[in-house]
């Protein structure tokens, strides 16, 4: 069977900070896992997923390729929930949106983020819309990351004519099923397009580090 979107993993300087703020954005428990990480958690039978927050040195460098939506049920709701978060310490950006009706803002370490007006495909969804993730062909890159991530409605691929040059310091963790063979996935997934990648890691980590057609990291992790 194939791997299946586990996590959306932040890189960052304080990252149990940054993740208490990402908790209080979505209204989701925020806890430190035993390992030391921020853990941010969806709501149980949400489908939607976690996010987990890491600590690394590295200055953010250019526009992250990975970024959430979040969601709003009406115009005044979508103005609140900015107004809420300006206030939690998030700044408005400019990366060229133009004049578009939902607002781009940055959190605390820079980290692109949207709030969007009311969308009726994302009604029920909670407070997470998306995440979206910059393509230079995304119905190329859609096709591997419906082998990588399943059918997830979730993820959305969204055309940038702007070349990944830095390693993302937000990417994706997927993870096979229980019963299933995490080599034989890698394996798979090196199959349709991606590549081993080097992002620092040790080797004795208990995931393999990839990276998709068009040069995004992700991890691939123990079945589970």
């Amino acid at each position: 069977m194939p791997t299946r979107l586990d996590n959306v993993i932040f890189d960052a300087a304080d990252h149990v900070a940054l993740a208490r703020w990402w908790g209080e954005a979505l209204g989701w428990p925020m806890t430190v896992d035993e390992e030391g990480d921020g853990l941010v958690t969806a709501p149980e039978g949400s489908g939607l997923t976690d996010l987990v927050f890491v600590p690394v040195d590295d200055p953010k460098v250019g526009k992250n390729r990975v970024h959430l939506d979040l969601t709003s049920s009406s115009p005044e709701d979508q103005a609140a929930t900015v107004e809420r978060l300006l206030a939690a310490g998030a700044a408005r950006v400019d990366i060229g949106q133009g004049d578009v009706p939902w607002v781009v803002l940055a959190d605390p370490e820079g980290n692109e983020l949207c709030v969007l007006e009311p969308r009726e495909e994302h009604a029920g969804r909670g407070s997470l819309a998306a995440v979206v993730m910059d393509a230079a062909d995304p119905e190329a890159l859609g096709r591997f990351w419906q082998e990588a991530a399943g059918d997830n409605p979730l993820l959305e691929l969204v055309p940038v004519p702007d070349q990944k040059v830095v390693k993302n310091r937000v990417h994706l963790d997927v993870r096979p099923f229980p019963g299933d063979d995490q080599q034989a996935e890698v394996d798979r997934l090196l199959a349709l397009g991606a590549r081993h990648a080097d992002a620092g890691q040790t080797g004795d980590e208990s995931w393999v580090v990839l990276a998709d057609p068009e040069d995004n990291e992700f991890c691939v992790l123990r079945p589970g």
